[in-house]
């Protein structure tokens, strides 16, 4: 399993590629944003993970440039900001996932065992709701327009797709399985859902009633 990881903290850079060399990743490891471009040209990899504030070149930009040139690896972003809007940035510039410092190296592993399991998506077909299709072969959305989703966004969709009622303990069984996620989490990609759906002309919503979550269509009233 081919990895990119691009920290410009040198102690952290060490730690990091040392732990995850030992879990058996073929670990590539740069200090700035040029230099992960650099690489991204020569090698491809199966995850790549980006600090956000870096020389020469920062992450978000880099992982911009990726998605243009069609390059869907999926990528975390490491950083040190939390807020809300970082977060939205990030995901909307392409991100599968984020992960904030400072960090355990135990919950940086499991992101990345989160990531690595989009594989397995790949081969699947196509899933269809009302006049909205999730496609898995490039993480996207379409109806009226299309809309491409982080690797969450699609894990969480496809969920809901799948099934007919679903509560939230069970969205984070099923999407954050390795991970210390919360209700709030499940609020917040809830939310992103619903937004993507809104801007493809879907005729169908995501709904909330009695403690249950599931998707409605135009026809259920």
């Amino acid at each position: 399993m081919k990895l990119l990881f691009a920290e410009d903290t040198q102690d952290l850079n060490h730690a990091v590629t040392t732990v995850l060399e030992y879990q058996g990743y073929d670990v590539t490891s740069v200090f700035d944003g040029q230099e992960a471009l650099d690489a991204l040209k020569k090698e491809s990899y199966d995850v790549v993970v980006l600090d956000i504030m870096m020389p020469q070149v920062d992450g978000i930009t880099v992982l911009k440039t990726m998605r243009e040139h069609a390059i869907l690896t999926p990528v975390l972003l490491l950083t040190a900001k939390s807020e809300v809007d970082d977060r939205v940035a990030g995901l909307d510039a392409g991100a599968d996932d984020y992960l904030a410092k400072p960090f355990s190296m135990k919950e940086l592993a499991a992101r990345i065992r989160s990531m690595v399991r989009r594989s397995q998506y790949e081969s699947e077909t196509d899933l269809q709701k009302g006049n909205v299709t999730l496609h898995a072969n490039d993480y996207s959305l379409s109806a009226a327009n299309s809309v491409r989703l982080s690797h969450k966004e699609f894990e969480l969709m496809r969920t809901l797709m799948m099934h007919e009622f679903m509560n939230t303990q069970y969205l984070l069984e099923q999407v954050w399985p390795d991970e210390p996620a919360q209700e709030d989490t499940v609020k917040l990609y809830l939310s992103y859902l619903k937004r993507k759906l809104a801007s493809i002309g879907a005729d169908i919503e995501i709904a909330a009633e009695g403690g249950r979550i599931f998707i409605r269509e135009e026809s259920d009233g």
